[in-house]
């Protein structure tokens, strides 16, 4: 099959487009035809290993010390079960899935095996495959530090960073559990806020948005770029401060692929793609996720001919 393989830690020509052999089932496992996947800044924070030099060191030793242990990136796709292993009894031959592939990564690729317990499910009906590749990675993310920061219905919401993959999924959630949602992004990106159903939009590059005078419930920095001292002053005095920086990592839970499924079959959910990669472009989408100004999500398509790849038909 073919495969985006991580050669070593750097630039976006680290990603090298090669034949590898197709992973094998395991029991408890399944065999997914990848039809899309995702670029996210977490897939190239990992090629370009980009923290602190503290961090760094111990990125290293969970990912790898020269080069990534696990080479295929890519953490969300979507695709065709084509194989099971022994015991599975939650997915079938022919489901159309879509999952987090969490730090086996292995999105990036013809094929890809995931635990059937794991962050997979069946992909929301009418959306395409690509639609529903970069559905889970902002999605899930979001839907973690919203719960866990307890939001509620009524409740007033700013989401600092809300033109990026994890904040364009937070606006929309947020206004589905009945919140009134202000989003804070540059001018490139309002209308995009406007048109996902944002209540109020504040382009941070025209107005300082540290000096208004209302106050919220809940801020949420999808970006991980402030801190709460920032906005202790937008806060009500039982407000709740919470940033995909510095308070834990997301948790990739089934059941909230389950609400992006009801949010999107209902026409809750957009997902929001900006730009379109094929898997021979992948070190393109590399450089263009690295300019750090991306609206959403980008998407990757994963193409098959029609030979058997790897025994697998398409």
């Amino acid at each position: 099959m073919k495969a985006a393989v991580c050669e070593g830690y750097g630039s976006p020509d680290k990603i090298k487009l090669l034949d590898v052999q197709v992973p094998k089932v395991n029991k408890g496992e399944v065999l997914i035809k990848v039809m899309a996947s995702s670029m996210n800044s977490g897939d190239v924070r990992v090629r370009g290993l980009i923290a602190s030099p503290v961090t760094k060191t111990a990125l290293r030793l969970v990912l790898g010390i020269t080069k990534p242990r696990k080479p295929i990136l890519g953490v969300a796709l979507a695709g065709k079960i084509v194989e099971i292993g022994e015991g599975v009894s939650l997915f079938d031959v022919g489901d159309e899935i879509f999952a987090m592939t969490g730090m086996r990564f292995g999105g990036h690729a013809q094929y890809a095996v995931l635990s059937e317990k794991g962050c997979m499910g069946l992909k929301p009906k009418t959306a395409t495959y690509e639609e529903a590749a970069v559905l889970p990675f902002g999605g899930t993310a979001a839907i973690h530090f919203l719960q866990k920061a307890g939001i509620k219905k009524g409740q007033q919401v700013m989401i600092y960073g809300a033109s990026g993959a994890v904040g364009t999924a937070a606006v929309q959630i947020a206004k589905y559990l009945g919140a009134s949602v202000t989003a804070v992004c540059s001018s490139q990106h309002v209308e995009t806020l406007q048109s996902i159903g944002a209540d109020e939009v504040i382009d941070y590059k025209k107005q300082d948005y540290k000096k208004q005078s209302k106050q919220y419930d809940l801020i949420f920095d999808a970006i991980g770029k402030i801190k709460k001292n920032d906005v202790d002053s937008l806060l009500k005095p039982s407000g709740t401060f919470t940033s995909v920086a510095g308070h834990g990592v997301a948790s990739e839970k089934k059941e909230f692929l389950d609400l992006l499924v009801q949010m999107y079959d209902e026409g809750k959910l957009n997902a929001v793609i900006d730009r379109t990669f094929s898997l021979e472009e992948i070190v393109l989408a590399h450089r263009y996720v690295d300019q750090g100004s991306k609206t959403g999500n980008v998407a990757i398509t994963i193409p098959h001919d029609s030979n058997a790849v790897g025994g697998h038909l398409k």
